[in-house]
């Protein structure tokens, strides 16, 4: 916002404020008489010049310097009329206010919310699962995403050693699916040496159709079965 928007609708405000009708402060002074009233106007003026004229309020980030330089012009109109005896009842209402909202004690700042706890995102024993399509050894789309967050997080979580064990389902021979299941852990691991996970904190395996994921029939093509998944801090035994 420039500066002289700023100060346009700071304006805007007090002539907002000021235009409500006049307070108890307000009518506290219209009872008293024109003598008491000298008085007690010209404090609220003094009051008011020393604390516009004051850089600490003029430099702070808050109202006060506004509602003091308000409050300065109004108690100093509201003197004028009162050296003729006369009581400008606008200028004391407008004076009263001003003065009031230039001396009312702030609100105290809100009080402070500790930020959020981390969130502990650090899988205890499989880090990750990768799938595969029948009878292939192409890493899925999501992988290279799925290995970066591994390399990433490796020291946070405290993951000193990878266990990268590969899976087929039960189409295909067991001699054939456990050359599958190598070759696909093989991949997956080539890839987190390639993101920067040391070669020697990963171990490869392959289960073959040993553990599947789903129970099924000998020679059924079963997706949840061709997978790689990725260990964490284990022997990979289960």
């Amino acid at each position: 916002m420039r500066y002289s928007t700023a100060k346009w609708m700071a304006g805007a405000c007090v002539a907002l404020a000021l235009s409500q009708p006049g307070n108890l402060f307000a009518q506290s002074l219209t009872d008293m008489s024109v003598d008491q009233l000298r008085g007690e106007v010209r404090t609220r003026y003094d009051a008011a010049l020393a604390t516009s004229a004051d850089p600490a309020v003029v430099s702070a980030n808050n109202n006060i310097h506004t509602w003091a330089s308000e409050a300065k012009v109004q108690c100093g109109i509201a003197l004028g009329f009162l050296k003729s005896n006369t009581r400008d009842q606008d200028s004391l209402r407008r004076c009263d206010f001003a003065y009031n909202q230039m001396t009312r004690t702030p609100p105290p700042p809100p009080p402070l919310v500790p930020p959020p706890p981390p969130v502990n995102n650090c899988p205890p024993e499989v880090a990750s699962t990768f799938f595969f399509d029948w009878d292939s050894t192409v890493a899925p789309a999501e992988a290279p995403q799925s290995v970066a967050f591994m390399a990433e997080n490796q020291a946070r979580c405290g993951w000193s050693a990878f266990t990268v064990v590969g899976h087929t389902d039960r189409s295909g021979s067991d001699a054939y699916n456990e050359g599958l299941a190598m070759r696909r852990a093989r991949v997956i691991a080539d890839m987190m040496i390639a993101a920067g996970i040391p070669t020697g904190t990963i171990a490869v395996s392959g289960m073959g159709e040993r553990q599947p994921r789903v129970q099924t029939m000998d020679g059924e093509r079963t997706p949840e079965n061709r997978r790689v998944e990725v260990e964490v801090n284990g022997t990979g035994e289960r």
